[in-house]
């Protein structure tokens, strides 16, 4: 700073002012100054705040697999961390109970079956006059009756978690099987196993988390105060990443104990580098349609509240008003007049000195 103020002495004698806002220095005259130029880049992202968010799965994608009958674990197939595809069989139950239904299944079927065949005789031998219509009817009537006691029980069979084929097996064996296997639901990743071998289970003990994460979310915590600044389909960036997201949500309450606001946003693509759960730093940016420029800080001079910009003319530079509407990282995302044009030439070096300069020669 001493070796600034002394330059700004011994050159002071080559400076002028055009008028309130105008240096004349001289081009050779910059490197005593330490001024460096480079030219105004245009930016149309505009980067609003920092905010935490926590990485979460949508709750369409996540499932809870559970026992669907009592009974003793003999046999898991997966753990935590695997990935499993739809209908991979996940682990075997040895259940009681599971007996009983396929013998009622069984019993309905054969009495569906032994009704069918009377239906059928009846029906030929009304055709063939031999009886009444009224007894027909009746077959027609008790058809019926087992055939929905037989969907009933086969769906009692569904319910307790036997797949359409071993049912199909079932009925065409005619053997019971205590033994019950459980399927993924879903393609996707064990999140957490719950139980483990020789376990005895009551019906609808949870046995395992699983998740699709194929699409993730973010909930970001917003401050309730910045919640007008952002709009459903602003863009989010994961810190010290390239993954992006979009909002597709603003909460519509306040959190309480922290006055955030919620605002979701889904994750594009499937990167491999976050996790579900995983507590993260967002940045909130919008699109704008206004000429936003990205400056360094250090081009910035701060003077009675307001910001300037240091415009290189054919004489020196021109202090220009401008507005800091966004911060990303050493850089400052500015608005200002209509003269402010991309590859503008401004002072992105040496800012404080020739604020100095500018003050010290124009009086105030």
């Amino acid at each position: 700073m001493k070796r600034i103020l002394i330059a700004l002495l011994l050159l002071s004698s080559n400076y002028a002012i055009a008028n309130d806002k105008e240096i004349k220095i001289a081009r050779v005259q910059f490197y005593n100054l330490g001024v460096k130029t480079d030219t105004l880049k245009p930016i149309k992202q505009i980067p609003l705040l920092y905010a935490p968010a926590k990485v979460v799965i949508p709750p369409n994608q996540e499932y809870i697999v559970s026992a669907a009958q009592a009974g003793l674990i003999s046999k898991l197939e997966v753990t935590l961390g695997d990935n499993v595809e739809k209908d991979q069989i996940l682990a075997h139950i040895n259940s009681p109970e599971l007996l009983s239904l396929q013998r009622q299944f069984l019993k309905a079927n054969n009495q569906k079956y032994l009704a069918l065949a009377g239906y059928q005789r009846d029906k030929k031998l009304l055709q063939e006059g031999v009886i009444s219509d009224r007894r027909w009817q009746e077959s027609r009537s008790r058809y019926n009756t087992f055939s929905a006691e037989a969907n009933e029980a086969k769906q009692l069979l569904e319910i307790a978690g036997m797949s359409a084929n071993d049912i199909k097996k079932l009925a065409n064996s005619r053997r019971l099987n205590s033994q019950l296997t459980v399927y993924s639901p879903i393609k996707g990743v064990v999140l957490e196993r719950m139980v483990t071998a020789g376990e005895r289970l009551e019906i609808l003990a949870p046995l395992y988390r699983i998740a699709n994460l194929e699409k993730l979310w973010l909930e970001i915590n917003i401050p309730q105060e910045r919640i007008n600044s952002i709009k459903i389909g602003d863009q989010v960036q994961i810190e010290n990443t390239t993954i992006t997201a979009k909002i597709s949500l603003l909460g519509q309450s306040v959190e309480t104990h922290n006055q955030t606001i919620l605002a979701r946003a889904v994750i594009d693509g499937s990167p491999s580098t976050i996790r579900a759960g995983q507590n993260i730093n967002t940045q909130i940016i919008q699109s704008s349609d206004k000429p936003s420029f990205i400056v360094p800080n250090a081009a910035i001079a701060q003077n009675e509240g307001k910001a300037y910009l240091f415009i290189r003319n054919s004489t020196g530079f021109t202090a220009t008003p401008v507005l800091v509407i966004g911060k990303q990282k050493d850089n400052s995302v500015i608005i200002g007049s209509r003269d402010l044009k991309a590859e503008t030439e401004i002072a992105i070096r040496g800012a404080v000195a020739l604020k100095a300069t500018w003050l010290g020669l124009g009086g105030r």
